[in-house]
């Protein structure tokens, strides 16, 4: 047999593929607020996101100093209010805020020319995955009325209030429950009253400093609800210890809350909660001050043009009328906003507010109800009228009111 010899072919080697090509660059995510043409796309600055506004109105106002109908006297006003979104765009840590402030200055009526304003700065640090650091910073500026039953005599103007404060918190997840400890510091300061005669009405007894501390409990039973229990001490000192009714109304309280967040669809979402509170005063004379406490925002939207927001609030407070230990106060609110086109929105609005003073038979009833429309021609300008009725009912006599706003401005926003 002859022997045939067997060759291995050569393996063939074939080049490489060729390479993919690079994925694109990662882009952000736009928020949901650039999807309306009609939003205003803000001010980069680094990391960090302005969205400042400014509005200019004039308009008239049937009582400026919302005094009794008898002594009231109508003006018309010019108003100027500027506003600024501080938004940051990090990825771990977060910068959020919102400032507000205005001027109304009325030509026929000097003295009810009054400023207002408020604002909230809030910074979390990411510690940790689960961990984080809560800062917070708040201020507000208001006006009193002259018939408002904490002026012990009749002034002229509105004297300015002032309130600001900070806290400081750290909040934690385990698994579902997050716990969160926060410690808070709030001011209060009162402008003395301005007498027509020229004389001066001190409201440094109004003057206080509240130090607070709450500890929240917060489980997600489902995606959609997070229930929480939520306790809190605190302390109110008065700078003088006695009052210009000669009670000493420093206090210390405590506040027990349970309630929950809520999302039952996209188009139903909020929060509600409800509590006790019991508030006990250096001052013998005055009784403890207890009562129940809530707070609920509702968010309804039937239809993607039609949004319906609910809020209602009850809550204790301060006073100066002699005898009374404090206030309790309830209010509930309710707005209708229809965009008749995506450029076109017509908002209703209406309040409901009862203020009673404890161990007094005084109660205040205020009520309002009114209507603003927008119009934006682009997303830097729009043209914005309202029209608003307001009315106080009170059992003290002279102290009833009824006031008709109207007013038509233009609003530049970036």
């Amino acid at each position: 047999m002859t022997q045939r010899q067997v060759r291995v072919p050569r393996a063939t080697v074939s080049s490489l593929p060729p390479a993919p090509p690079p994925p694109p660059p990662p882009q952000r995510r736009r928020p949901a607020a650039d999807l309306d043409p009609y939003a205003p796309l803000g001010l980069r600055l680094g990391n960090v996101v302005l969205r400042p506004a400014l509005t200019s109105s004039i308009g008239y106002d049937s009582n400026p100093e919302r005094a009794a109908s008898s002594a009231r006297k109508g003006s018309p006003f010019s108003r100027t209010e500027g506003e600024l979104e501080i938004q940051s765009d990090w990825n771990v840590h977060e910068l959020r805020g919102r400032l507000r402030g205005g001027y109304s200055e009325f030509f026929r009526n000097r003295d009810a020319s009054r400023p207002d304003g408020e604002g909230t700065l809030d910074l979390r640090l990411d510690a940790s995955r689960d961990t984080r650091i809560l800062l917070e910073t708040r201020t507000r500026l208001d006006t009193q009325r002259p018939g408002s039953p904490d002026l012990t005599a009749a002034v002229t103007g509105r004297p300015l209030v002032y309130q600001y404060g900070a806290s400081a918190g750290v909040t934690h997840d385990i698994n579902r429950l997050q716990l969160t400890l926060r410690g808070s510091v709030d001011r209060s300061d009162y402008e003395d009253g301005k007498l027509s005669n020229g004389g001066i009405v001190s409201q440094a007894d109004r003057n206080q400093t509240q130090y607070g501390l709450r500890l929240r409990a917060a489980y997600e039973v489902t995606p959609g609800f997070r229930s929480f229990v939520q306790g809190e001490v605190d302390t109110r000192e008065f700078d003088e210890a006695v009052d210009s009714s000669g009670y000493r109304r420093s206090s210390d309280g405590v506040t027990g809350r349970v309630g929950s967040t809520f999302e039952i669809s996209r188009q139903l979402t909020g929060e509600i909660s409800a509590g006790f509170q019991n508030r006990k005063y250096d001052d013998g004379r005055l009784r403890n001050l207890r009562g129940l406490i809530g707070d609920a925002a509702i968010l309804w939207s039937p239809t993607p043009l039609t949004t319906v927001t609910l809020r209602g609030t009850s809550e204790l407070g301060d006073t100066t009328v002699a005898g009374s230990s404090g206030t309790t106060a309830r209010r509930v609110s309710l707005e209708i906003a229809h965009a008749l086109r995506r450029n076109l929105i017509v908002t209703g609005l209406a309040s409901f507010g009862r203020t009673d003073y404890d161990g007094q038979s005084l109660r205040e009833d205020a009520t309002s109800f009114g209507a603003r429309i927008e119009y934006r021609l682009t997303r830097t300008f729009s043209v914005r009228a309202s029209f608003t009725h307001e009315r106080l009912n009170s059992t003290s006599q002279g102290s009833d009111y009824t006031a008709n706003i109207a007013q038509v401005g233009l609003r530049v926003q970036f």
